[in-house]
């Protein structure tokens, strides 16, 4: 006799339950339940299950049990996949077009050209000859200990899922900011994006996508990074000081100059630092991502794992670390840059 027999026969649904309970043979555990019901009876309260959905399935039939919820949600998932990837298929395509063109680009350029491009891209972002100095030597160790194609794979895959991020993060940012509306209903949804576990990112879009199109970890990649530049851009703007935008009324400005000629100018230092929030998070995701096939030092990192291969993981692991630092740096340099233009104003 199962634990919870009792509550169901109380309840008056025992019909209700044998009705979809197995009428095959009785099963040797069921046989020793039955043989066993006096013991079971004089178990100690300290022995009483949680009512969960197996244990109550036990006491009646007609309760699912959690591997048919669990399959109930595969199955529910697959019967609209194919719908699913009518929709978003034309609409992904262009970032495994993005991702493919960036790799492509900067590992097949020599590095001659593509280092001084990036030392250039440094300087006019940091304005620092220090800063410049580091992302040159950086560069270098990378390159000296022939790390120097997954670094730039590595670094590719950043450049354009930051600038995706970027690009529809501070629109959304600033959606928000203006509508308490959106701001309700956006914030669950960060909340969501934010505690997800990384792995839990790669799930569904295994099923979606084939492991060998970009697509399928730049969409992880953008869906994890992309919540910090929504949340500072939304939360800069809502801290510019009220008295200023109250002058910007008394001068009759229209709502879209005093958006982009107060608030967000008022509110870049808040939106800098999500960026950089957001790029050392599609660092960090990059490097789960080469579970689906992402390249770069993720590969590497996962090579050692696979292998047990203690070197080649520790290195791969320092550059990712000193790419990391590179990119901190440099945009750390620029969020200064903005700090100090604002506080001299």
């Amino acid at each position: 006799m199962a634990t919870y027999d009792g509550v169901f026969d109380a309840l008056g649904l025992r019909t209700w339950c044998d009705a979809s309970s197995n009428d095959g043979p009785m099963s040797m555990a069921d046989l020793m339940a039955e043989t066993g019901s006096d013991d079971a009876s004089a178990a100690s309260l300290r022995d009483l299950p949680f009512p969960s959905l197996d244990a109550l399935h036990e006491a009646c039939g007609a309760i699912p049990q959690t591997r048919d919820l669990t399959l109930g949600l595969e199955q529910g998932f697959l019967a609209i996949r194919d719908g699913l990837r009518i929709v978003i298929d034309p609409l992904t395509q262009p970032l495994s077009w993005m991702l493919s063109d960036m790799i492509w680009m900067m590992t097949s350029t020599p590095w001659w050209i593509v280092i001084p491009v990036l030392l250039l891209l440094s300087f006019l972002v940091a304005r620092s000859w220090k800063v410049v100095g580091f992302v040159a030597a950086t560069l270098g160790l990378l390159a000296f200990i022939d790390h120097y194609e997954p670094a730039m794979e590595t670094l590719a895959i950043i450049f354009v899922c930051a600038f995706i991020c970027v690009l529809f993060g501070v629109p959304i940012g600033i959606a928000m900011s203006r509508s308490d509306r959106m701001q309700r209903i956006g914030i669950p949804i960060l909340d969501m994006l934010q505690t997800l576990p990384p792995f839990v990112y790669l799930i569904p879009l295994i099923f979606l996508f084939s492991v060998t199109e970009p697509k399928l970890y730049g969409i992880a990649i953008i869906l994890y990074a992309i919540v910090p530049v929504i949340r500072l851009t939304d939360l800069g703007i809502r801290l510019v000081d009220q008295s200023v935008v109250e002058a910007a009324d008394a001068f009759g400005m229209t709502s879209r100059q005093k958006l982009f000629g107060v608030q967000i100018p008022l509110a870049l230092p808040n939106i800098m630092a999500g960026v950089n929030q957001t790029i050392m998070m599609s660092l960090a995701m990059v490097v789960i991502a080469s579970l689906v096939s992402a390249p770069g030092l993720g590969v590497l990192v996962l090579r050692g794992i696979r292998n047990l291969e203690l070197g080649v993981g520790l290195v791969a692991g320092f550059g990712i670390v000193m790419i990391a630092i590179l990119l901190d740096r440099v945009t750390k340099a620029a969020l200064a840059r903005v700090d100090a233009s604002q506080s001299s104003r």
